[in-house]
């Protein structure tokens, strides 16, 4: 059983009016305050990326050691992600908010000062743990401190901020490694923490909450704890495993299935569960949760694998590469305040089905490139899908949330976004997989079609190696291996087009209005 409690933290039950919504005292701070937040830990998801060999070198680790800086952050992360309702039933959206920002502050300090690769691990593991609530609370409190007509807008930023961070992420991670050192990529965070943390403390000051106190739900705890852990694992280190010729996948993998199993089993059945899944009763939340899903991985799988591509294939420098996809984050700045204010008077369906069709049609446009494409062609491709991108997650969101009772957002955004983190990591999982598979058969049937004895083709590959017939073989092989990948990463963006296509199905399968719920007084403040 649980207790609840209504007060106004900070302040006094008596010193406002509760019939009255909760407004700050300076909109645009706190805005600022709860964006910067945001940023600062979607960047943190990407920005170690490329300083891992320069990590690895300095702290004395292998490569492989070094791919635990990643998965720490991202197994930790998708264990609290579903905790977010739970925790803010318990201590409310606001305190859960300024701890959550300034315990990232110091675990951000924490792996800046680390000596080791176990303390730098250990320390991710924190920073991923406690980043976890950040983004679908930071959600619910938008959502609460602006009044109707405007959540529209609130939601875009947000939205715009986890496009715009992943890409940023590289490019500044990179410049800092070669310009100072890897620890500043993690020292960036403490004065930006602490700053945001006092700002909404200030600015949040008397908002309501309605605190509970639920049973700690141990069953459901332990099986969250251990199936997601090994499924998110899993999905890290596949690749490099070879899947299920892996003993440790495979134990990984029954781990998992039995863990979630009884996890999805005991939460649809615990009558105080630590984990929501009921939510999935509301039409609109599971319809659009679906779309987010979906559309997410798609869009995650092309924000991995062409960077991969430029400079596997095309030769292009880590630099270079980050220059040239980050065009997708200019449309999204520029109509984010457009889309925001004005995307509501339409259907959001209509809005939402756009935004796919933009993505599916740059992700065909992809599917027709060569090794001969230029970096202005792949760059305008990028500019292009940021109209998509632009058009996507502000509209989905708002239909997600919008038939969930005012009590029931945080804990619903939270689970929306466990689900989305999940669909990322399958993705970046199943498309490295799919691609270095297609390459390989690829490969085999382009050589199928060389005669090795045929006069003509020996003098070419003479003539490749300048007279050198083994050198020239390398040569053709590697020409080969080039165009192999080159027709799996066009197979791969046929397909993704094709599921922007078939995402736009979910969409319309909810049902107006689109809304989000939030009444006055207590239900301001989301919980």
């Amino acid at each position: 059983m649980s207790t609840t409690v209504d007060q106004a933290d900070g302040d006094t039950p008596s010193a406002r009016d509760p019939a009255q919504p909760f407004r700050p005292p300076n909109m645009a701070l706190a805005t600022i305050g709860i964006a910067l937040a945001m940023f600062m830990q979607v960047l943190d998801i990407t920005i170690a990326n490329v300083s891992l060999p320069t990590i690895s070198g300095n702290l004395g680790a292998s490569a492989n050691q070094a791919v635990w800086v990643i998965t720490s952050f991202a197994v930790s992360n998708a264990i609290a992600l579903p905790l977010t309702g739970f925790l803010t039933r318990r201590f409310g959206e606001r305190r859960l908010f300024i701890w959550a920002t300034f315990a990232f502050a110091i675990a951000s300090l924490l792996c800046g000062l680390a000596r080791s690769m176990e303390m730098l691990v250990a320390a991710r593991a924190l920073q991923g743990f406690v980043a976890g609530p950040m983004y679908p609370v930071a959600q619910a409190l938008m959502i609460s401190i602006y009044p109707p007509a405007k959540r529209g807008q609130a939601i875009a930023l947000l939205a715009m901020v986890t496009v715009v961070a992943p890409i940023a992420g590289p490019i500044l991670g990179g410049w800092i490694t070669d310009n100072y050192s890897w620890e500043w990529i993690f020292f960036i965070n403490v004065p930006i923490g602490i700053f945001v943390s006092l700002v909404v403390a200030r600015q949040l000051r008397g908002r309501p909450e309605r605190l509970d106190k639920p049973r700690m739900d141990y069953v459901g705890l332990a099986t969250l704890v251990v199936g997601v852990g090994a499924l998110q694992i899993l999905l890290d280190l596949g690749n490099d495993e070879d899947w299920f010729n892996s003993t440790r996948i495979v134990v990984l993998a029954i781990v998992a299935v039995i863990a979630l199993a009884v996890f999805f089993i005991w939460e649809l059945t615990d009558d105080d569960p630590i984990v929501d899944l009921r939510l999935f009763r509301h039409r609109n939340f599971a319809t659009g949760t679906i779309a987010l899903v979906l559309a997410y991985a798609a869009f995650f799988a092309v924000a991995l694998i062409i960077p991969l591509w430029l400079q596997r294939n095309l030769g292009y420098t880590a630099i270079w590469a980050g220059l040239a996809t980050a065009p997708i984050g200019v449309l999204p700045v520029l109509l984010t305040p457009f889309v925001g204010k004005y995307a509501t008077r339409f259907d959001l369906r209509i809005v939402a089905s756009l935004a796919f069709i933009a993505m599916a049609a740059t992700s065909f446009a992809r599917a027709g490139f060569n090794l001969d494409v230029d970096f202005e062609r792949v760059a305008m491709v990028q500019l292009w899908m940021g109209l998509g991108v632009a058009l996507f997650f502000m509209p989905v969101l708002t239909i997600l949330l919008s038939d969930l009772e005012p009590h029931e957002i945080a804990s619903g955004s939270g689970v929306a976004t466990f689900f989305r983190t999940l669909g990322g990591s399958f993705a970046a999982s199943l498309t490295t997989w799919a691609w270095n598979q297609r390459t390989v058969i690829h490969h085999a049937q382009l050589t199928e079609h060389i005669p090795a004895s045929d006069p003509v083709m020996r003098h070419t590959v003479e003539a490749l190696g300048q007279g050198d017939l083994q050198r020239g073989a390398m040569a053709l092989d590697h020409m080969i291996a080039q165009q192999a990948a080159q027709i799996g990463f066009n197979e791969i963006f046929h397909l993704l087009g094709i599921l922007f296509i078939g995402v736009i199905a979910f969409v319309w399968l909810a049902k107006p209005p689109f809304a989000a719920k939030m009444g006055g007084g207590a239900a301001a403040g989301g919980h």
